[in-house]
């Protein structure tokens, strides 16, 4: 995993020295182990190096013949690319066989790909430079159009520090971080910024894009016809496969460890592959009564024979680092479960470079309890999902959020394929969004924050062949989801008790809150990004009453935001703790 980003201007203009190096300085925490440069004509490439395989020869940028390449990810089928194309690749680096495949194939060149990737591939011969992105979004990429042509960068953060891009803040992205906790779509929430849209591969010549095409994550048309045997034998042929492929790497590698099913199936499936223990890594929390996975995760270890180490996330702690924990998350996702993936990824980088995790599994297997709802018609209580924002009759706001579901709305109709159930189209309505801007845009920050790769083996075309289009009563039953996961665990993993009641994950931040609503409230009411959106009266009665479940979730919401907008919008650097950083002047 590395940071990448670049200049693509019009023929006969030159790329600035001094903005390249402010792209290169911007997302050097993604990229720790070095750093590097290709400059050609009107066409700039820059790579920070996160150092996983090929410690010794896979520095970048890559070069064959005509083309050079910069990579962010782990394209993991790179062996069997370079073995059945007769690549004759120079480096043992597994971005250099898409490098070769570019000057074969073309702009079809990702189709063969396996892996989580960003890329950039500039064409000396073509003049033009190829930009593609993973088909799950896993891993980020940003472009602006800029004066002269196009810029690029794996975070916004780095377009805005190199002065690319002025922070300026769209409305309609604002709302749907408010009621919903992250943005939809191609637009950002900073005006000029866009999102490469999952799949999607660009061509962009003398500044501007003159090519767009798309690899779907997800197959088209209805359920496909399985018994339960025929359906658990390729699962559990599919999921060896990703999670072997996930655990290629040259430096240590280990897990991160809920008490749920989907990280259940990961350490078992990685203790079948690996002669070592597994080192897998648990959160919990120190208020009473919240939701703490640690001795279920520790049962689960002790049946896998893992190496487990926990980490306690104190109230003390969180108010300490909150700030440089929302800080890293420069494309907003208000998600609590940002907190304890930070210090995870904290902890885990004392021992590994790799952690695998659960992300994907829900979406792909059918888990979330509004799916289950989704499949019901409305007579029988149905209904579609993110019908209700958080701030939905709180009476906070200034102007009640408008538009805030038309991004949903879109995706929506975009995902109602013929023949899709309407499970299917719930799961396929979360890939599209939700999951790339939301959950992986989570562990991607929190984890490069720290210089760790996160790796999602649910997230694999193998994966998603295998389960996406089976009958919906393989994915759900009665009241429980993920029916196919829970019985493949009840048959090569029972500790994990996968037919148990699933406890719901839940951070305790409005606990959190409420214990320091009096101080907290003003403070955030004082924020002219709040201020801007928010009565101040109103804002320090939701603070005061955040031990309300609907309250403490709204004051998450408008805390992170102050948070953010003090780093990404008014541009001032965390310091200190929580309190301090927000009574800046």
């Amino acid at each position: 995993m590395c940071g990448i980003a670049g200049l693509i201007l019009r023929q006969g203009q030159i790329p600035d020295a001094m903005t390249l190096q402010r792209l290169t300085a911007a997302l050097a925490h993604r990229g720790p182990d070095g750093a590097g440069h290709h400059v050609s004509a009107n066409v700039a490439l820059a790579h920070t190096r996160l150092a996983i395989i090929d410690l010794a020869g896979g520095d970048q940028p890559l070069f064959a013949g005509p083309a050079a390449l910069v990579g962010n990810g782990e394209v993991y089928n790179y062996r069997e690319l370079r073995e059945l194309n007769q690549l004759g690749c120079a480096t043992g680096s597994d971005c250099e066989p898409p490098l070769h495949l570019y000057r074969r194939d073309g702009m079809a060149f990702a189709d063969t790909l396996r892996g989580m990737y960003a890329l950039a591939i500039h064409d000396r011969v073509a003049r033009q430079v190829v930009l593609a992105r993973d088909p799950f979004g896993i891993k980020p990429l940003y472009t602006a159009e800029v004066a002269g042509g196009i810029a690029f960068a794996s975070e916004p953060q780095a377009l805005l520090a190199a002065g690319l891009v002025q922070p300026r803040l769209r409305a309609e992205s604002r709302a749907e971080l408010l009621q919903m906790q992250f943005t939809t779509g191609a637009e950002t929430i900073f005006e000029g910024i866009n999102r490469v849209l999952p799949g999607e591969s660009i061509c962009i010549s003398d500044g501007s894009v003159t090519e767009r095409r798309r690899r779907a994550a997800l197959s088209e048309g209805g359920p496909v016809a399985a018994t339960e045997e025929e359906a658990l034998a390729r699962f559990g042929a599919a999921f060896r496969d990703s999670v072997e492929m996930h655990q290629r790497s040259d430096v240590p590698y280990g897990m991160f460890l809920s008490g749920g099913t989907d990280s259940a199936a990961v350490l078992a499936m990685m203790a079948r592959l690996n002669e070592a223990p597994v080192r897998a890594f648990t959160a919990g929390f120190d208020v009473p009564g919240a939701a703490d996975e640690r001795e279920r995760a520790a049962a689960f270890a002790r049946a896998a024979g893992a190496r487990h180490a926990t980490v306690m996330v104190s109230e003390h702690d969180v108010w300490r680092h909150l700030p440089e924990i929302v800080g890293a998350v420069d494309d907003p996702a208000a998600d609590y479960a940002i907190i304890p993936t930070w210090f995870l990824a904290r902890r885990a980088r004392q021992e590994v470079k790799v952690v695998l995790s659960g992300e994907g599994g829900d979406e792909i297997l059918g888990g979330y309890g509004r799916y289950r709802a989704a499949m019901r018609p409305w007579w029988l209580g149905g209904k579609a999902p993110r019908t209700r924002g958080a701030f939905d009759r709180l009476d906070v706001l200034r102007q009640p959020p408008t538009g805030w579901r038309d991004g949903v709305a879109a995706a929506e109709a975009a995902v109602a394929l013929p023949g899709r159930t309407r499970l299917m189209a719930a799961q396929a309505l979360d890939v599209a969004d939700w999951l790339p801007n939301d959950l992986l845009i989570k562990l991607d920050r929190c984890l490069m924050a720290h210089g760790v790769e996160g790796r999602t083996p649910f997230l694999d075309p193998a994966i998603a062949e295998a389960a996406f289009r089976l009958p919906d009563s393989l994915k759900v039953r009665g009241h429980a989801g993920k029916w196919l996961l829970r019985e493949w665990l009840a048959r090569n993993f029972p500790a994990a008790d996968p037919h148990k009641p699933k406890q719901g994950f839940t951070v305790p931040v409005g606990a959190w809150i409420a214990a320091q609503g009096g101080k907290l409230g003003p403070l955030v009411a004082a924020q002219p990004g709040v201020a801007e959106i928010a009565r101040p009266d109103r804002v320090e009665a939701l603070f005061k009453a955040a031990a309300g479940k609907r309250e403490g979730f709204a004051a998450w919401h408008l805390l992170f935001y102050a948070l953010w907008h003090r780093r990404h919008v008014e541009g001032l650097a965390p310091q200190g703790d929580t309190f301090h950083y927000l009574s800046l002047r």
